[in-house]
Protein backbone atom coordinates (compact mmCIF):
# COMPACT_ATOMS: atom_id res chain seq x y z
CA UNK A 1 0.00 0.00 0.00
CA UNK A 2 0.95 3.25 -0.78
CA UNK A 3 1.79 5.32 2.51
CA UNK A 4 1.38 9.31 2.32
CA UNK A 5 3.20 11.80 5.06
CA UNK A 6 2.19 15.28 6.06
CA UNK A 7 5.26 17.57 6.51
CA UNK A 8 4.69 20.78 8.46
CA UNK A 9 7.41 23.68 9.03
CA UNK A 10 6.91 25.47 11.43
CA UNK A 11 10.30 26.33 13.19
CA UNK A 12 10.67 29.98 12.21
CA UNK A 13 10.76 32.93 14.10
CA UNK A 14 7.65 34.47 12.49
CA UNK A 15 8.90 37.77 13.68
CA UNK A 16 7.32 40.08 11.09
CA UNK A 17 4.22 38.94 12.67
CA UNK A 18 4.24 40.73 15.84
CA UNK A 19 2.38 39.56 19.34
CA UNK A 20 5.80 38.16 21.06
CA UNK A 21 5.29 34.47 20.21
CA UNK A 22 6.35 33.16 16.67
CA UNK A 23 3.21 33.03 14.42
CA UNK A 24 2.86 29.71 14.22
CA UNK A 25 2.34 29.67 17.92
CA UNK A 26 -0.35 32.16 17.91
CA UNK A 27 -3.88 32.37 18.80
CA UNK A 28 -6.30 31.84 15.90
CA UNK A 29 -9.48 30.81 16.69
CA UNK A 30 -8.92 29.34 19.83
CA UNK A 31 -5.83 26.84 19.09
CA UNK A 32 -2.65 27.59 18.08
CA UNK A 33 -1.82 28.78 14.15
CA UNK A 34 -0.19 25.27 13.72
CA UNK A 35 -2.85 22.97 15.39
CA UNK A 36 -5.02 23.82 12.24
CA UNK A 37 -2.63 22.02 9.73
CA UNK A 38 -1.91 18.89 12.15
CA UNK A 39 -5.90 18.92 12.33
CA UNK A 40 -6.96 19.27 9.13
CA UNK A 41 -3.66 16.30 7.49
CA UNK A 42 -5.03 14.36 10.48
CA UNK A 43 -8.73 14.30 9.13
CA UNK A 44 -7.98 13.54 5.81
CA UNK A 45 -7.88 9.45 4.76
CA UNK A 46 -5.30 9.66 2.59
CA UNK A 47 -2.64 10.97 4.86
CA UNK A 48 -1.09 8.18 7.18
CA UNK A 49 1.65 10.65 8.97
CA UNK A 50 2.03 13.66 10.43
CA UNK A 51 5.60 15.05 11.16
CA UNK A 52 5.89 18.75 12.36
CA UNK A 53 9.32 20.61 11.95
CA UNK A 54 10.08 23.03 14.82
CA UNK A 55 12.77 25.42 15.80
CA UNK A 56 15.26 24.51 18.78
CA UNK A 57 13.57 25.36 22.27
CA UNK A 58 10.01 25.08 21.06
CA UNK A 59 9.79 21.85 22.59
CA UNK A 60 7.78 22.62 25.53
CA UNK A 61 5.89 25.09 23.56
CA UNK A 62 4.72 22.43 20.99
CA UNK A 63 4.42 19.75 23.77
CA UNK A 64 1.72 21.71 25.42
CA UNK A 65 -0.16 22.27 22.44
CA UNK A 66 -0.11 19.04 20.78
CA UNK A 67 0.48 15.62 20.53
CA UNK A 68 1.83 15.36 16.89
CA UNK A 69 5.13 13.78 15.96
CA UNK A 70 8.54 16.50 16.13
CA UNK A 71 11.54 16.74 14.59
CA UNK A 72 14.02 19.94 15.42
CA UNK A 73 14.64 21.91 12.23
CA UNK A 74 17.74 23.77 11.15
CA UNK A 75 18.92 27.44 10.29
CA UNK A 76 16.62 27.77 7.12
CA UNK A 77 13.61 26.40 5.60
CA UNK A 78 15.67 24.13 3.52
CA UNK A 79 17.30 22.61 6.48
CA UNK A 80 14.52 21.91 8.40
CA UNK A 81 12.46 20.38 5.52
CA UNK A 82 15.11 18.15 5.03
CA UNK A 83 15.37 16.98 8.91
CA UNK A 84 11.86 16.42 8.35
CA UNK A 85 12.21 13.98 5.28
CA UNK A 86 15.01 12.61 7.05
CA UNK A 87 12.74 11.94 10.05
CA UNK A 88 9.89 10.03 7.81
CA UNK A 89 10.05 6.48 8.11
CA UNK A 90 8.55 3.70 5.02
CA UNK A 91 6.87 6.89 3.15
CA UNK A 92 6.38 6.76 -0.49
CA UNK A 93 4.79 10.38 -0.73
CA UNK A 94 4.98 13.42 1.12
CA UNK A 95 3.06 16.77 1.50
CA UNK A 96 5.35 19.40 2.43
CA UNK A 97 3.21 22.59 4.08
CA UNK A 98 3.93 25.70 5.40
CA UNK A 99 2.48 26.09 9.06
CA UNK A 100 1.88 29.92 8.25
CA UNK A 101 -1.17 28.10 5.90
CA UNK A 102 -3.57 27.23 8.60
CA UNK A 103 -6.39 26.97 6.66
CA UNK A 104 -6.24 24.29 4.70
CA UNK A 105 -8.61 22.55 2.60
CA UNK A 106 -9.42 18.67 2.41
CA UNK A 107 -10.39 19.34 -1.75
CA UNK A 108 -6.70 20.57 -2.42
CA UNK A 109 -4.99 17.44 -0.34
CA UNK A 110 -7.86 15.15 -2.81
CA UNK A 111 -6.26 16.96 -5.89
CA UNK A 112 -2.73 16.72 -5.00
CA UNK A 113 -2.47 13.38 -3.89
CA UNK A 114 -4.65 12.25 -6.96
CA UNK A 115 -2.25 13.94 -9.51
CA UNK A 116 0.63 12.26 -7.99
CA UNK A 117 0.00 9.06 -9.64
CA UNK A 118 0.86 10.64 -12.65
CA UNK A 119 3.83 13.06 -11.70
CA UNK A 120 6.78 13.00 -9.29
CA UNK A 121 5.60 16.54 -7.99
CA UNK A 122 2.79 18.89 -7.92
CA UNK A 123 2.13 22.47 -6.25
CA UNK A 124 -1.38 23.84 -5.58
CA UNK A 125 -1.40 27.46 -7.68
CA UNK A 126 -3.89 30.31 -8.56
CA UNK A 127 -3.57 32.74 -11.36
CA UNK A 128 -2.03 35.85 -10.97
CA UNK A 129 -5.10 38.81 -10.66
CA UNK A 130 -3.70 42.09 -10.11
CA UNK A 131 -1.39 44.28 -12.37
CA UNK A 132 2.15 43.43 -12.23
CA UNK A 133 4.58 46.31 -12.91
CA UNK A 134 8.37 47.33 -12.74
CA UNK A 135 9.02 50.44 -10.56
CA UNK A 136 10.92 52.10 -7.32
CA UNK A 137 10.01 55.18 -6.63
CA UNK A 138 7.63 55.80 -9.69
CA UNK A 139 5.41 52.71 -11.75
CA UNK A 140 7.15 51.21 -14.42
CA UNK A 141 6.11 49.49 -16.99
CA UNK A 142 3.35 46.51 -16.30
CA UNK A 143 4.34 42.80 -16.88
CA UNK A 144 1.84 40.68 -18.70
CA UNK A 145 0.33 38.40 -16.42
CA UNK A 146 -0.52 35.28 -18.58
CA UNK A 147 1.29 32.08 -17.66
CA UNK A 148 2.11 33.60 -14.16
CA UNK A 149 0.61 31.61 -11.10
CA UNK A 150 1.01 32.24 -7.11
CA UNK A 151 2.70 29.30 -5.80
CA UNK A 152 1.24 27.80 -2.12
CA UNK A 153 1.42 25.17 -0.08
CA UNK A 154 1.19 22.18 0.38
CA UNK A 155 3.53 21.01 -1.90
CA UNK A 156 3.30 16.87 -3.14
CA UNK A 157 6.38 14.59 -4.16
CA UNK A 158 7.51 10.96 -4.85
CA UNK A 159 8.97 10.89 -1.70
CA UNK A 160 12.43 9.20 -3.11
CA UNK A 161 12.26 11.70 -5.47
CA UNK A 162 12.40 14.94 -3.42
CA UNK A 163 14.74 13.33 -0.81
CA UNK A 164 17.42 12.92 -3.75
CA UNK A 165 16.42 16.52 -4.76
CA UNK A 166 17.50 17.94 -1.68
CA UNK A 167 20.57 16.09 -1.31
CA UNK A 168 21.38 17.25 -4.82
CA UNK A 169 20.98 20.61 -4.03
CA UNK A 170 24.30 23.24 -3.11
CA UNK A 171 24.45 23.45 0.30
CA UNK A 172 25.29 27.32 -0.29
CA UNK A 173 22.64 28.23 -2.21
CA UNK A 174 18.79 28.61 -1.02
CA UNK A 175 15.57 27.54 -2.88
CA UNK A 176 12.50 29.19 -3.07
CA UNK A 177 10.35 26.58 -2.55
CA UNK A 178 10.94 22.69 -2.70
CA UNK A 179 8.80 22.40 -6.21
CA UNK A 180 12.07 24.88 -7.70
CA UNK A 181 14.48 21.83 -5.99
CA UNK A 182 12.97 18.94 -7.92
CA UNK A 183 12.71 21.02 -11.09
CA UNK A 184 16.65 21.51 -10.97
CA UNK A 185 16.82 17.57 -10.66
CA UNK A 186 15.24 17.46 -13.89
CA UNK A 187 11.98 16.72 -12.66
CA UNK A 188 8.14 17.74 -13.58
CA UNK A 189 5.97 19.52 -11.52
CA UNK A 190 2.72 19.63 -12.14
CA UNK A 191 -0.01 22.42 -11.27
CA UNK A 192 -3.33 21.76 -9.67
CA UNK A 193 -6.04 24.09 -8.74
CA UNK A 194 -4.93 26.25 -4.93
CA UNK A 195 -7.28 28.11 -2.73
CA UNK A 196 -7.84 31.28 -1.11
CA UNK A 197 -8.24 29.66 2.03
CA UNK A 198 -4.23 29.35 1.87
CA UNK A 199 -3.27 32.78 2.24
CA UNK A 200 0.10 32.72 4.39
CA UNK A 201 0.11 34.49 7.08
CA UNK A 202 3.13 37.08 7.37
CA UNK A 203 1.92 40.28 9.33
CA UNK A 204 -0.42 41.33 11.99
CA UNK A 205 -3.24 42.45 9.70
CA UNK A 206 -3.21 38.60 7.92
CA UNK A 207 -3.37 37.33 11.53
CA UNK A 208 -6.59 39.61 12.04
CA UNK A 209 -8.22 38.94 8.39
CA UNK A 210 -7.53 35.09 9.26
CA UNK A 211 -9.42 35.76 12.18
CA UNK A 212 -12.28 37.50 10.85
CA UNK A 213 -12.07 34.73 8.08
CA UNK A 214 -12.68 32.10 10.45
CA UNK A 215 -15.21 33.57 12.29
CA UNK A 216 -17.53 33.30 8.71
CA UNK A 217 -16.41 29.91 8.06
CA UNK A 218 -17.45 28.34 11.35
CA UNK A 219 -20.76 27.17 13.00
CA UNK A 220 -21.39 27.19 16.64
CA UNK A 221 -22.84 23.73 17.81
CA UNK A 222 -24.10 22.87 21.28
CA UNK A 223 -24.64 19.25 22.81
CA UNK A 224 -25.62 17.85 26.22
CA UNK A 225 -24.01 14.98 27.85
CA UNK A 226 -25.63 13.36 31.06
CA UNK A 227 -23.85 10.33 33.79
CA UNK A 228 -24.67 8.42 36.95
CA UNK A 229 -22.58 6.24 38.96
CA UNK A 230 -23.29 4.76 42.36
CA UNK A 231 -22.02 5.62 45.71
CA UNK A 232 -20.13 2.37 47.01
CA UNK A 233 -17.87 1.92 50.10
CA UNK A 234 -14.45 1.05 49.19
CA UNK A 235 -14.28 3.38 46.18
CA UNK A 236 -12.28 6.43 45.23
CA UNK A 237 -14.17 9.30 44.40
CA UNK A 238 -12.92 11.56 40.95
CA UNK A 239 -14.64 13.97 40.26
CA UNK A 240 -13.41 15.96 37.23
CA UNK A 241 -10.55 14.38 37.32
CA UNK A 242 -9.62 15.44 41.06
CA UNK A 243 -9.69 12.72 43.96
CA UNK A 244 -12.22 14.13 46.72
CA UNK A 245 -12.01 12.59 49.90
CA UNK A 246 -15.18 11.04 50.83
CA UNK A 247 -15.98 7.88 53.21
CA UNK A 248 -17.36 6.50 49.85
CA UNK A 249 -16.32 7.07 46.43
CA UNK A 250 -18.02 6.21 42.31
CA UNK A 251 -18.72 2.22 41.46
CA UNK A 252 -18.10 2.20 37.66
CA UNK A 253 -16.11 0.01 34.83
CA UNK A 254 -13.31 2.93 34.68
CA UNK A 255 -12.79 5.10 37.73
CA UNK A 256 -16.84 6.15 37.22
CA UNK A 257 -15.75 10.16 37.32
CA UNK A 258 -18.99 10.82 36.43
CA UNK A 259 -18.43 14.51 35.57
CA UNK A 260 -15.53 13.81 32.98
CA UNK A 261 -18.50 11.16 31.82
CA UNK A 262 -21.02 13.92 30.96
CA UNK A 263 -18.74 16.38 29.33
CA UNK A 264 -17.44 13.47 27.05
CA UNK A 265 -20.77 12.56 25.90
CA UNK A 266 -21.27 16.33 25.55
CA UNK A 267 -18.17 16.66 23.39
CA UNK A 268 -18.79 13.61 20.90
CA UNK A 269 -22.16 15.40 20.34
CA UNK A 270 -21.37 18.18 18.98
CA UNK A 271 -19.72 16.45 15.99
CA UNK A 272 -21.88 13.38 16.11
CA UNK A 273 -19.50 11.26 17.16
CA UNK A 274 -21.83 8.51 19.46
CA UNK A 275 -21.42 8.16 22.86
CA UNK A 276 -18.85 7.18 25.47
CA UNK A 277 -19.64 3.57 25.94
CA UNK A 278 -19.40 3.47 21.73
CA UNK A 279 -15.55 4.45 22.02
CA UNK A 280 -14.68 2.72 25.30
CA UNK A 281 -17.31 -0.07 25.74
CA UNK A 282 -17.46 -1.47 29.51
CA UNK A 283 -17.02 -4.58 28.07
CA UNK A 284 -13.48 -4.21 27.20
CA UNK A 285 -11.03 -5.22 30.33
CA UNK A 286 -8.71 -2.47 29.21
CA UNK A 287 -11.00 -0.09 30.37
CA UNK A 288 -11.39 -1.16 33.73
CA UNK A 289 -10.25 1.23 36.60
CA UNK A 290 -8.92 3.64 33.58
CA UNK A 291 -8.65 7.19 34.30
CA UNK A 292 -11.57 9.03 32.60
CA UNK A 293 -9.22 12.02 31.97
CA UNK A 294 -8.34 10.23 28.60
CA UNK A 295 -12.00 9.29 27.30
CA UNK A 296 -11.86 12.87 27.44
CA UNK A 297 -8.52 13.78 25.84
CA UNK A 298 -10.15 11.47 22.88
CA UNK A 299 -13.36 13.31 22.67
CA UNK A 300 -11.20 17.03 22.43
CA UNK A 301 -8.97 15.46 19.87
CA UNK A 302 -12.00 14.20 17.72
CA UNK A 303 -13.27 17.60 17.86
CA UNK A 304 -10.07 19.23 17.09
CA UNK A 305 -9.44 16.48 14.06
CA UNK A 306 -12.94 17.86 12.35
CA UNK A 307 -11.59 21.24 12.65
CA UNK A 308 -13.20 22.33 15.62
CA UNK A 309 -12.68 24.63 18.62
CA UNK A 310 -14.33 24.18 21.81
CA UNK A 311 -15.27 27.55 23.23
CA UNK A 312 -16.90 26.86 26.16
CA UNK A 313 -18.22 23.76 28.61
CA UNK A 314 -20.82 23.96 31.62
CA UNK A 315 -20.97 21.11 33.90
CA UNK A 316 -23.54 20.65 37.07
CA UNK A 317 -22.75 18.23 39.43
CA UNK A 318 -26.14 16.58 41.28
CA UNK A 319 -25.52 15.16 44.76
CA UNK A 320 -26.42 15.89 49.03
CA UNK A 321 -22.80 14.88 49.16
CA UNK A 322 -19.76 15.76 49.17
CA UNK A 323 -19.87 19.44 48.81
CA UNK A 324 -18.77 20.81 46.21
CA UNK A 325 -17.75 24.27 46.99
CA UNK A 326 -14.42 23.70 48.46
CA UNK A 327 -13.34 21.70 45.33
CA UNK A 328 -14.61 23.71 42.53
CA UNK A 329 -11.50 25.77 41.28
CA UNK A 330 -9.80 22.69 41.65
CA UNK A 331 -12.07 20.90 39.15
CA UNK A 332 -12.16 23.74 36.93
CA UNK A 333 -8.55 23.99 36.72
CA UNK A 334 -8.59 20.15 36.14
CA UNK A 335 -11.35 19.68 33.40
CA UNK A 336 -9.60 23.01 31.63
CA UNK A 337 -6.05 21.47 31.11
CA UNK A 338 -7.38 18.19 30.17
CA UNK A 339 -9.11 20.21 27.17
CA UNK A 340 -6.19 22.70 26.82
CA UNK A 341 -8.78 25.35 27.62
CA UNK A 342 -8.59 28.73 30.28
CA UNK A 343 -10.49 27.82 33.85
CA UNK A 344 -12.23 30.88 32.24
CA UNK A 345 -14.22 28.43 29.95
CA UNK A 346 -15.32 26.14 32.10
CA UNK A 347 -18.32 26.54 34.75
CA UNK A 348 -18.82 24.49 37.05
CA UNK A 349 -22.02 24.03 39.57
CA UNK A 350 -23.46 22.04 42.14
CA UNK A 351 -26.70 21.03 43.26
CA UNK A 352 -29.31 19.16 45.80
CA UNK A 353 -32.32 17.35 44.74
CA UNK A 354 -33.69 18.08 47.73
CA UNK A 355 -33.51 14.90 49.38
CA UNK A 356 -35.39 13.56 46.84
CA UNK A 357 -34.64 10.85 44.39
CA UNK A 358 -31.89 8.49 44.13
CA UNK A 359 -29.14 11.39 44.28
CA UNK A 360 -31.23 12.58 47.42
CA UNK A 361 -31.05 9.54 49.38
CA UNK A 362 -27.08 9.51 48.62
CA UNK A 363 -27.27 6.02 46.78
CA UNK A 364 -25.19 7.92 43.74
CA UNK A 365 -23.98 10.71 42.19
CA UNK A 366 -25.39 12.15 38.58
CA UNK A 367 -23.62 14.92 36.29
CA UNK A 368 -24.82 16.85 33.42
CA UNK A 369 -22.66 18.97 30.81
CA UNK A 370 -23.27 20.99 27.93
CA UNK A 371 -20.27 22.06 25.65
CA UNK A 372 -20.64 25.09 23.09
CA UNK A 373 -17.75 24.01 20.05
CA UNK A 374 -17.38 26.10 16.64
CA UNK A 375 -17.29 23.12 13.78
CA UNK A 376 -15.91 24.13 9.85
CA UNK A 377 -19.46 25.72 8.37
CA UNK A 378 -18.90 22.62 5.39
CA UNK A 379 -17.57 19.63 6.70
CA UNK A 380 -16.72 16.29 4.61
Amino acid sequence: MTRTAALIVAAGSGSRAGGGVPKQFAPLGGQPVVAHSIAAFRAHPAIDDVVVVIGEGQQDVFAAISDARWVIGGASRRESVRAGLTALTEVDRVLIHDAARPFLPAEVIDRLVAALDDTPGVVPVLPVADTLAHGSAALGATVPRDGLYRVQTPQAFDYPAIVAAHAAWPDDAEATDDAQMLRAAGQAVAMVEGSPMLEKLTYPADVAAAEARLATAMTSRSATGYDVHRLESGEEMWLGGVLIPHDRGLSGHSDADVALHAITDALLGTIAAGDIGSHFPPSDPQWRGAASGQFLEHAAGLVRAEGGIIDFVDLTLICEAPKIGPHRAAIRQSIAALLRLDAGQVSVKATTTERLGFTGREEGIAAQAIATVRVPGVRR
